[in-house]
């Protein structure tokens, strides 16, 4: 073989294997791993919720290891940038997050490279606090209430008397009177404490508070005192009464107050 052959035939063995090293080096950037469906994010969208990330599907060579970074964005799911810190499968939601969307990344990494997937956006993430009681109501349910259940601005009711014997005989030695409290549009209060009293005083003696039954009533017995009748013309009993809750300023909080007349015999 000439000389100039052998150049050529150098020259050409060369080729072949730069082509060889430049195929090889496609085949090795084209085996990292490669995202076939985007990861996905569970969980409730409430502050103090915790969101939970499942793992896409890939495909790649050799071991596969896998990270997490969660990220926020705005209310359309974009304009994301990584939350510090949240590099685990799962995520709680802080005050932060409220009004945002969350999303998650997935990197997978073998040794022949790293690729990444993003997952689609949450529902906005919404408060956890609880919205605050301008009413002084509970804010569910029917029927009657605990009075430790009403608060101010709410305040009891007086609405409904009933006393034996009717109408109050001038020589009544016992009378007991129910009164009715209420609350919150007319629901029955339990546990509310029922004071009442004559007007004028000293017709009657004054009985400890009464606490209202699950019905919202209440009773009392008063005994007859040493100025009763108060008058010899007197053609009603006029009550004082008084509903509270236990602790609170008997003329505060959501205390009532109010004058109950009942009828006498002529």
């Amino acid at each position: 073989m000439s000389k100039k052959a052998n150049i050529l035939a150098l020259v050409a063995a060369g080729a072949v294997t730069v082509l060889a090293v430049a195929g090889l080096s496609q085949a090795t950037t084209s085996a990292k791993p490669v995202n076939n469906t985007p990861p996905t994010i569970s969980g409730t969208t409430t502050e103090g919720q915790t969101l939970t990330a499942t793992s896409g599907t890939w495909t790649g060579s050799g071991p596969v290891t896998y990270s997490w970074q969660w990220r926020r964005c705005d209310k359309g799911g974009g304009s994301c940038s990584n939350i510090g810190g949240a590099t685990k499968s799962s995520y709680t939601l802080t005050s932060v997050d409220v009004g945002n969307t969350i999303r998650v990344r997935q990197s997978a990494k073998n040794s022949d490279g790293t690729s990444s997937a993003t997952s689609s956006p949450t529902d906005v993430v919404k408060s956890g606090a609880t919205p605050p009681n301008t009413t002084g109501c509970p804010t569910s349910g029917s029927g009657g209430i605990s009075v430790t259940d009403v608060t101010s601005p709410a305040h009891l009711a007086i609405d409904g008397q009933q006393i034996t014997p009717n109408p109050v005989p001038r020589d009544a030695a016992d009378i007991t009177v129910r009164i009715h409290i209420s609350a919150c549009k007319g629901r029955d209060v339990s546990g509310a404490l029922v004071y009442a009293t004559a007007v004028p005083f000293e017709q009657f003696n004054v009985p400890p508070e009464a606490s209202t039954g699950s019905d919202g009533w209440a009773s009392l017995t008063l005994h007859q005192a040493s100025f009763f009748p108060a008058s010899s013309r007197q053609q009603q009993l006029t009550m004082f009464i008084r509903a509270r809750k236990s602790g609170e300023d008997p003329l505060g909080g959501i205390s009532a107050r109010r004058l109950i007349s009942f009828p006498m015999v002529h």
